[in-house]
Parts: C-alpha cells; sequence; structure tokens
C-alpha cells in the first residue's frame, strides 16, 4: 500500500488535503503496554498510513511525535507527507488559553506545526492544572467559555500564525459558526460512523463544502462490542488487502488505536 497525501486525499475549503485513511493513537494508558503508540505509529507509516489523530489528553505525544520523526530521519516520509490531526481540550476552550494548549502538544510532538488543529467538545470544563476537574460530589466542574469567541479570537488566530494549517470542529457548533458575519475559515466537521450515520449531518456539510471525518468507521478499541460482536466486519477486515500487515487502525485493535478517521464528501 502506497498512501500519499497527492493521491490518497480530499481537499478542504482552504485548499489543504487530508489523506483519506488515518489512524487514531489513543490507548488507554492504564492497559497500554510503555512504547505503544510509538511502535504502532512506526508500523503504520510503513504500512503507508500519512493521517494521524492526537490529543494532548491521549498522554502519548511525545511518543507520536517520536516516531514521525524518526521516520522522516530515516527517509521514510518527509512532514509534509504527515496529516497531525489534533484536538483541544476541554480546560483549553478559554480564548486566551488556546495558543498554551496548543502549544504544549508542539512542544511534545517536537514539531513546528500540526495540520489540522479542531474544537472537539461543547463543552468547557474549569481551567487549571487538572484535565478532569470534579468537585466534592465527583460531578465534573463546568466553566461558560463562548465557542464563537474561542473560534475566531483563538483557533483563526493559531491559524494565522502558521501553527496550524487548519482548523475544525465537531458536529455541534457548525451552523453556530457558520452563522457567523465574519467567518475566516469553514472548519472540518467531525463523527460520523456506521452507527451514527448522521445523514442530516453530512447533507449540510455537502451543501457548505465542508469535509466530514468519519469516526470509527470500522471498529474501535474502546468498547469490545465494535469487533468481538461485529464480525462480519472483521471477517472483512482480515480479508483485506489494506490489513495485510495487520495495521491496528482497524483490525489489530488490543495493540493501540482508538479510532479511525475517513473523509466523506
Amino acid at each position: 500500500m502506497s498512501l500519499t497525501a497527492e493521491s490518497h486525499s480530499v481537499c478542504l475549503s482552504d485548499g489543504n488535503h487530508i489523506p483519506l485513511f488515518g489512524l487514531g493513537t489513543y490507548g488507554d494508558p492504564r492497559v497500554m503496554p510503555e512504547g505503544a503508540a510509538y511502535e504502532c505509529v512506526k508500523l503504520a507509516i510503513d504500512a503507508g498510513y500519512r493521517h494521524f489523530d492526537g490529543a494532548l489528553v491521549y498522554f502519548n505525544e511525545h511518543k507520536v511525535g517520536k516516531a514521525i520523526r524518526d521516520k522522516i530521519a530515516d527517509g521514510i516520509v518527509r512532514r509534509e507527507d504527515i496529516f497531525y490531526y489534533v484536538k483541544l481540550w476541554n480546560t483549553f476552550h478559554t480564548p486566551e488559553l488556546v495558543r498554551s494548549g496548543l502549544e504544549r502538544t508542539l512542544k511534545a510532538l517536537k514539531l513546528d506545526c500540526v495540520d489540522l488543529f479542531i474544537l472537539e467538545i461543547s463543552m468547557t470544563i474549569k481551567p487549571g492544572k487538572d484535565f478532569f476537574p470534579r468537585d466534592e460530589n465527583g460531578k465534573y466542574i463546568y466553566h461558560h467559555t463562548d465557542l464563537c469567541a474561542t473560534w475566531e479570537q483563538a483557533l483563526e488566530s493559531c491559524k494565522d500564525s502558521g501553527l496550524v494549517k487548519c482548523v475544525g470542529v465537531s458536529n455541534r457548533q457548525l451552523e453556530l459558526l457558520l452563522n457567523k458575519p465574519d467567518l475566516k475559515y469553514k472548519p472540518v466537521s467531525s463523527q460520523c460512523h456506521p452507527y451514527f450515520t448522521q445523514p442530516k449531518l453530512l447533507e449540510y456539510c455537502r451543501q457548505n463544502d465542508i469535509v466530514v471525518v468519519g469516526y470509527c468507521p470500522l471498529s474501535s478499541s474502546t468498547d469490545e462490542f465494535w469487533y468481538l460482536k461485529i464480525t462480519s466486519v472483521r471477517n472483512f477486515c482480515e480479508k483485506a488487502p489494506l490489513f495485510e500487515h495487520k495495521c491496528p487502525c482497524v483490525l489489530d485493535q488490543t495493540d493501540q488505536t482508538q479510532s479511525t478517521k475517513q473523509p466523506f464528501v
């Protein structure tokens, strides 16, 4: 398999290209062996993957970044071949904190920029050192933030500064943002899979020239139902040429991944 950004990609509204197949790099740190993210990303690059999904809250970006840099140093890929997709965590939604959250990711990756930066979840958690702040009753502590301000004052600014190439959101904020009279960049949207097909969202995105990224279109490592109960999908994956190298992107879910992501246009 030979995947490149040029030959297996979808063009975004800003002219950048996103590779069709992506590897989600989440792995539960309580059960994943040390170094799994590093080995998994290297294997995926060898198998042809160029699109990687990560996040600061995965706590493994230093390993993912090292794998990418090592493959670049080995001459297997160039930086421009790699599409790295990162999510803004909920404690960094306040506009003045967005850039610091992104810079923590860049520092962990040891890269100069990321290719896609998205505002993933439509709720803000209390800012602070704790990524999962809770009150005395064990409930999450939420924080009010104007997500339009987060987009305009922070995400667009990060793109303008060259720290990110593309910006996007999850499903909930699309119409809110597109109705902004001074919207500079159309977002990439996320989450579509066989059990959450969202035909109205897909049609809305088609009409507005927005690429949709499919979350777990074949399987997920976070729920055994996806890969133990849906035997027909597993049988297909095992026989498909794409998975000759047993790439953990879809098939070998015990290795590393949370999701595969495939744009729909």
